[in-house]
């Protein structure tokens, strides 16, 4: 029986993903191996009767620059009962290719010690995968489909913000991001929107939504001591998974709850959430301006990719092979600008449980600092004479003052 090479995709898409299936395949294929894409993530690795697709050379070479993902995903998260040999073994597979984020590079750790345990001999590569940016790669280098995202996201915020200045109103934006402000910080910094809000600002006070709404109060204020009556906002979704159960509930939103009572934030808009927690203190504090919610986020993930994630994707791609050949497994395949392939082992950036950490944005870096420093536009010490006219406390809306930076 041939040899196989086995891919699978989990979590959510992300551009890019058919050109990286379409490269490991493309290049495992001249080599001889049989190539079997996995319908529904780790949920069909380990079904009964998995659902396979079997991948050649004509089908490779049509999805390469196609957005979504030509192998359905899936969410499922196996437990360990669920792990079992009987697809490797059945298939004569030599290497698993895991494509996905954090959870997809955990679980993939996870089958990769029970093969080994098992005397199952299989090596077991992940392509790291997100439009979030916040696996832990090395310094600089992105998640694949990060930047196709960032282009589409930018692409509508830049609509958003003419339509701001051509309305005379406020847009508040919300941006995906599960718990790191990446996305969120490249479409406010490309688009220069007066204010940007991610998680990671908050390193020195907890969020809360009363912190979140000052801020954008801060820079409407400034905007319109600055004579300019319009303006976009965009804060990062991960502001909610740094927030307690307590304090979303009392933002007075209607929520519905999972199955451990917390609130199922993806039935929501957070977009909506912000606008309207805006407009309730804007009111109270009688100030006339009118705003609305956009959301950033489904819209962004199956675009199709862009020039440098195809490159970058065949790159990830061709390092699988090289990664292969050179008999590593358990790690996630890198490549920098350079095009150097490099190993980065799962073992090295799990925390105590397994879990991979994620990369956050690091706010004290040279790029975050310029655009807090230079590119928002918010209340400072000059400014509270003249905000006095909308503002009792000025110095409460002091940017510095509310992060206490």
């Amino acid at each position: 029986m041939k040899e196989s090479v086995a891919i699978l995709c989990g979590g959510g898409p992300a551009p890019g993903i058919n050109s990286v299936i379409s490269s490991v395949a493309l290049v495992f294929l001249k080599s001889g191996y049989r190539v079997i894409g996995i319908h529904e993530g780790y949920k069909g690795l380990f079904a009964k009767k998995s659902n396979v697709q079997e991948i050649d050379f004509l089908f490779a070479d049509d999805i390469h620059k196609q957005g979504g993902s030509a192998l359905q995903m899936s969410r499922h998260k196996p437990k360990d009962s669920e792990f079992s040999t009987h697809f490797f073994t059945e298939n004569n597979v030599k290497l698993l290719v895991t494509i996905g984020g954090d959870d997809t590079a955990s679980t993939a750790n996870r089958i990769s010690k029970f093969l080994k345990d098992n005397q199952v001999n299989i090596q077991n590569i992940h392509v790291p995968k997100t439009i979030d940016n916040d696996l832990p790669l090395p310094e600089g280098v992105p998640t694949f489909g990060y930047h196709s995202a960032k282009q589409e996201g930018v692409r509508i915020a830049q609509t958003v913000y003419e339509d701001a200045r051509t309305s005379g109103n406020w847009f508040v934006v919300s941006a995906m991001g599960r718990e790191a402000g990446h996305l969120a910080f490249g479409i406010g910094a490309a688009c220069h929107f007066p204010m940007i809000i991610i998680p990671e600002m908050f390193n020195k006070v907890d969020v809360t939504f009363d912190r979140i709404i000052n801020l954008v109060i801060s820079a409407i204020v400034k905007r319109k001591i600055l004579n300019i009556d319009y303006g976009v906002v965009v804060i990062s979704e991960g502001v909610f998974h740094f927030m307690s159960d307590e304090e979303i509930e009392n933002s007075g939103i209607s929520f519905t709850y999972d199955d451990h009572g917390h609130p199922e934030l993806g039935n929501v808009s957070k977009a909506h959430i912000f606008n309207m927690l805006l407009q309730f203190k804007l009111k109270k504090l009688g100030i006339s301006i009118k705003s609305r919610p956009v959301e950033l986020g489904y819209e962004l993930r199956c675009v199709q990719p862009v020039a440098y994630d195809q490159m970058y994707c065949g790159l990830l791609g061709y390092g699988v092979k090289k990664l292969y050949d050179e008999g590593r497994t358990s790690c996630m395949v890198t490549a920098d600008a350079t095009g150097t392939i490099k190993p980065l082992y799962l073992e090295d950036v799990e925390d105590e449980s397994g879990k991979i950490k994620p990369r956050l944005v690091d706010i004290n870096g040279n790029k975050p600092k310029l655009i807090f420093e230079n590119g928002l536009q918010f209340i400072e010490p000059g400014d509270y004479e003249e905000a006095k006219a909308l503002l009792d406390d000025p110095a409460a809306y002091d940017f510095r003052n509310i992060l206490q930076w």
